[in-house]
């Protein structure tokens, strides 16, 4: 057993950020103190183990480190913050306070990183978690305890649809997680939650592009430690928001390459699914208590789906919301929890309207192709093309924003402007009920 008063005073090798020492009974993941020749300290983990020999990952790089510092294990691994008082404060990829607030030391600190969730105690996903985002409630709701990436790629405005998620989003408390941001996009992401009401709900945690890449691998396991103890302790509809699962794969990937393992499919590690795996199955609706929901970015390098990255992460969540040209694309998105909510905690009206508005937009598609080939349209492929125009501009602009109920309502109005009531095939019963009659007030003109 290693005691905290041990030192260690023989580095075997410094590698970039990573130093070695020979020591015994040190698990994984624990965290140690290099005090350095010249007295000053930094805080290091453990990150592999080699018979005797322990690697360790030094947060505020090896830069200046000399084999002669001391390393001090504190036998615990890395442990944040939690309590009511983190609501509304900003922590930096050390787990501690970097927004000038009031101090937080004395407040109880959790271990992260811990096992998932029994599933005896997990309970079936039945809640719908409206975001007001059309094109996500309307035809792949997000259900709570789900977990679900964006797939998009670099320049693409995936971080505002992540903040207008979660700023809209129904649910008790918000918590970010931002790997290897550039300071544009944290101020973006304070900003935001502060200007539009959220910010004393939600808690940040945040390593930027030029903070230690080992940080870049705490971020979301604090952030789903503190999740996870609102859900269970305090029975909170959590919302974990995660940006960018990409980011943090190459930081496991240069970090591996330190070690010297021996890599995978294009530099990656062996482990990359199960370590991508252990952060995800952390979405969960507790039995007895409340739930943590987590959605992330997931950046496709060159837009290519079969990365490893995406690859890897689509076998692990429950589908994926796919965002190109500003848009959130209806058929490349899928839900694969939506049929737990469609319909049964929606609108009687939800399927049907659900699967006729994607019908006719593919329909759209194919019209508007026949039209930049110059063959002849028919009077329908007319139709057709407005509708789809009304569609995207309606529905799959990332901006729009309405509450479900006037969404659905929408969709019928939308109809109603390009079809008549028998080119719906739609059960009659919904026609009658919800197809608006000529001369009716239209949704956009109720709200005006």
């Amino acid at each position: 057993m290693i005691h905290e008063f041990v030192r260690h005073t023989r580095v075997l090798e410094i590698v970039g950020d990573m130093i070695r020492v020979r020591a015994t009974g040190v698990p994984l993941g624990d965290l140690a103190v290099v005090e350095n020749w010249d007295g000053t300290t930094s805080t290091a983990r453990v990150v592999g183990l080699d018979n005797d020999i322990v690697s360790l990952q030094v947060f505020a790089g090896g830069k200046g480190l000399s084999t002669d510092a001391q390393v001090r294990f504190l036998n615990h691994g890395f442990q944040v913050t939690y309590s009511d008082n983190i609501l509304g404060r900003i922590f930096g990829g050390s787990g501690e306070p970097i927004d000038g607030g009031p101090d937080l030391s004395a407040e109880p600190r959790v271990e992260v990183a811990g096992p998932t969730v029994n599933p005896m105690m997990r309970v079936l996903a039945s809640r719908l978690i409206e975001t007001e985002v059309p094109v996500i409630d309307l035809f792949n709701c997000l259900v709570e305890s789900q977990k679900i990436p964006i797939f998009s790629e670099a320049g693409e405005p995936y971080n505002q649809l992540l903040a207008r998620i979660g700023f809209q989003a129904d649910a008790d408390i918000v918590v970010f997680g931002g790997m290897g941001l550039i300071f544009d996009d944290f101020h973006f992401f304070k900003t935001a939650f502060e200007e539009h009401g959220v910010f004393h709900r939600t808690v940040m945690f945040v390593n930027q592009a030029s903070d230690p890449i080992v940080e870049r691998l705490l971020v979301p396991d604090m952030a789903l430690a503190v999740a996870e103890h609102f859900a269970v302790e305090q029975h909170k509809r959590v919302l974990v928001l995660l940006t960018d699962m990409t980011s943090y794969a190459d930081a496991m990937k240069e970090i591996g390459v330190a070690q010297e393992r021996i890599p995978a499919i294009r530099g990656y590690m062996g482990d990359l699914y199960t370590q991508l795996a252990q952060r995800y199955e952390k979405a969960c609706d507790f039995d007895g208590a409340g739930s943590v929901t987590i959605l992330s970015v997931t950046t496709m390098p060159g837009g290519d789906v079969t990365h490893p990255v995406p690859d890897n992460t689509g076998y692990i969540t429950e589908g994926q919301f796919y965002l190109h040209d500003g848009f959130i694309d209806p058929f490349g998105s899928l839900s694969r929890l939506k049929q737990h909510v469609v319909g049964k905690v929606t609108r009687e009206d939800h399927s049907q309207i659900m699967n006729t508005m994607i019908r006719f937009y593919a329909s759209a598609s194919e019209a508007e192709r026949k039209q930049a080939m110059a063959f002849e349209l028919t009077d329908f492929d007319q139709k057709l093309i407005r509708y789809g125009r009304l569609f995207k501009t309606r529905f799959m602009d990332i901006s729009a924003s309405m509450p479900l109920i006037e969404a659905l309502d929408l969709c019928w109005e939308t109809l109603a402007e390009c079809f008549e009531p028998e080119e719906l095939l739609m059960k009659q019963e919904l026609i009658e009920k919800y197809f608006p009659r000529r001369g009716e007030p239209s949704t956009e003109e109720k709200t005006a």
